[in-house]
């Protein structure tokens, strides 16, 4: 193999490394948004801290959705080279 080609390997293999340790459990992401409420000044049971929670749902739903439309061809049709 060349140098370039183990190279790229490398990188790849560093890339998926990466890429296994930024993935979250359901129990880790719902501890992070209620420290995140938390220390926006939220007391939790509250109406208020519930609502926070909610937003960061919402926002974390939405921010997939337009990472799925923007690397989906399909729904934005063929590009054409001018």
């Amino acid at each position: 193999m060349t140098t370039m080609t183990m190279r790229l390997l490398g990188l790849a293999a560093v890339g998926l490394v990466l890429a296994a340790c930024q993935s979250m459990s359901p129990q880790e992401r719902r501890a992070r948004d209620e420290n995140t409420c938390a220390s926006y000044g939220f007391r939790r049971g509250t109406d208020a801290f519930a609502n926070c929670l909610q937003r960061i749902d919402l926002d974390r739903r939405a921010e997939a959705r337009a990472f799925r439309y923007d690397n989906d061809v399909f729904l934005r049709g063929p590009y054409y080279w001018h």
